[in-house]
């Protein structure tokens, strides 16, 4: 775990939360999911690089991504090289 990941998820008034994991408050709020993927994404790069957590609906993690330049220790084995 590196001081920039982050998790996105859905906050109980409908909006979407982009959180820098040790943060108290979200960083950004958005309509969709789709926007708070893509925002948490476009911090992590900038940031160096980290692990998104995004959390469905029902608050269970939907995927975990490393984004670069972050270092991926176990990367998907369905992917080609």
């Amino acid at each position: 775990m590196s001081k920039n990941d982050r998790t996105v998820y859905q906050r109980p008034d409908g909006q979407w939360a982009n959180k820098l994991n040790n943060a108290e408050r979200a960083s950004s709020l958005h309509d969709k999911q789709g926007d708070a993927i893509k925002s948490a994404t476009e911090m992590l790069h900038n940031q160096g690089g980290g692990e998104l957590t995004t959390m469905g609906r029902n608050h269970l993690i939907r995927s975990k991504d490393t984004i670069a330049p972050g270092n991926d220790p176990f990367p998907p084995r369905d992917k080609e090289h």
